[in-house]
């Protein structure tokens, strides 16, 4: 491009533009690299995640009683909302379990 101007091939003005719109996409291509770098190490993460909840799990896969070792290996915590009456009278409270490594399961 550079030696298309300097030979005359094409105006300041056009390699400029060109210079300006190659810039841009250079900077969306930068942008987009890092982007994905970052969704890459993300799904690294869960995958580490997931392999360590899997290794968990192979410990306890039968348990024969539920002993506080166990809760406390495999559960980051419970989460116990306020108790609600609906229309009918009938008492519900939502418990959460959040699990180690993979959180919420639904």
């Amino acid at each position: 491009m550079s030696e298309d101007w300097s030979s005359g091939h094409i105006t300041e003005y056009n390699f400029k533009m060109l210079s300006q719109k190659y810039q841009a996409e250079q900077q969306e291509l930068v942008e987009k690299i890092d982007k994905l770098k970052s969704e890459l190490a993300t799904e690294k993460q869960t995958t580490a995640d997931a392999e360590k909840w899997v290794a968990l799990i192979k410990q306890y896969s039968e348990p024969t009683e539920l002993t506080a070792e166990m809760l406390n290996t495999l559960i980051e915590k419970i989460v116990v909302h306020e108790a609600v009456k609906d229309s009918d009278g009938i008492r519900t409270q939502e418990i959460e379990i959040f699990y180690r490594f993979v959180g919420k399961i639904d």
